[in-house]
C-alpha cells in the first residue's frame, strides 16, 4: 500500500505539472475528448439529464461525504473508535487538498457556446472525482476490516464503487465542465489519500502499545469493539 501511495502521488503531480507548463498532447487530448462528448451530450438532451441527476445529486462530494460521516459514526457507536476517526479525517484532509490544489493550478473549465451544465471555481482536480476515490475507497477499506468472516456482499460493493468512481468522473466531463485530465488527477489523488489513510493507520497500531499480557505471549492486536 505504501508503493500504491508513492506511485499515485507521483503520477498525480506528474498531471499536475503538465497541465501548469501546458503540454500540447494532454491539453489537445482534453479537448478532443470534451468535444466529441459535449457533441453527444447536446444532441441527447435526455441522457444528460440523467447524467446531470447522477453527477449533482447521487454523486455529488457532500452527498458521498455525508455517507462516509455516517459511516464514522456507526464505527464510533459500535468502538472502532480509531477506524471511525481516520474515516473523518482522510475525507477532511482530502478536501483540503482538493481545494489546495484547485487554488494552486487555477485551472480554467471548458467553455462552451451552447453549455449544457455549469460549475465553478478552478477545474484541477475534479472535486466529484477525487471525493468519489476517497470515499468508495475508504469504505471498501472499512468493510475489509471489519468484517470478521468471508462476506458474500464483497463482490457487489466492490461493483458499485467500481461504477460511482468511473461514473461520476464520466457525467463531469460528458456534461462539459471538467477536462479528462482533470477527471484522473482527482482519482490519482483520492486513491493516494486512501493509501496514505491505510498506511498511518496502521502505523498507528503498531505504535499502540500492548497490554502486559499481550506483551509476554507476543499476541498480534486489532482494534475492535
Amino acid at each position: 500500500m505504501r508503493n500504491s501511495a508513492v506511485v499515485s502521488g507521483g503520477l498525480a503531480l506528474l498531471l499536475l505539472v503538465l497541465v501548469v507548463t501546458g503540454w500540447s498532447p494532454l491539453l489537445s487530448f482534453d479537448r478532443a475528448v470534451d468535444e466529441a462528448l459535449h457533441r453527444s451530450a447536446v444532441a441527447h438532451p435526455g441522457f444528460t439529464r440523467l447524467n446531470r441527476v447522477l453527477s449533482d445529486w447521487v454523486w455529488d462530494p457532500w452527498t458521498l461525504r455525508a455517507l462516509a460521516l455516517a459511516v464514522a459514526l456507526a464505527l464510533l457507536r459500535y468502538g472502532w473508535r480509531r477506524l471511525a476517526l481516520w474515516v473523518a479525517g482522510t475525507c477532511a484532509v482530502a478536501a483540503g487538498v482538493q481545494q489546495g490544489v484547485k487554488a494552486l493550478v487555477g485551472r480554467e473549465r471548458p467553455v462552451w457556446p451552447d453549455p449544457v451544465d455549469s460549475a465553478s471555481y478552478s477545474a484541477f482536480p475534479s472535486g466529484h472525482a477525487m471525493t468519489a476515490a476517497v470515499v468508495c475507497g475508504l469504505l471498501l477499506w472499512v468493510l475489509a476490516l471489519v468484517g470478521r468472516e468471508p462476506w458474500r456482499g464483497w463482490g457487489t460493493a466492490a461493483g458499485v464503487a467500481a461504477v460511482s468512481v468511473l461514473g461520476v468522473g464520466w457525467t463531469r466531463m460528458y456534461l462539459g465542465v471538467h477536462w479528462p485530465s482533470d477527471v484522473l488527477a482527482g482519482w490519482l489523488l483520492g486513491w493516494c489519500c486512501v493509501a496514505v489513510a491505510v498506511v498511518t493507520y496502521r502505523g498507528s497500531l503498531d505504535r499502540r502499545p500492548l497490554p502486559r499480557r499481550a506483551r509476554a505471549r507476543g499476541e498480534s492486536r486489532r482494534e475492535g469493539p
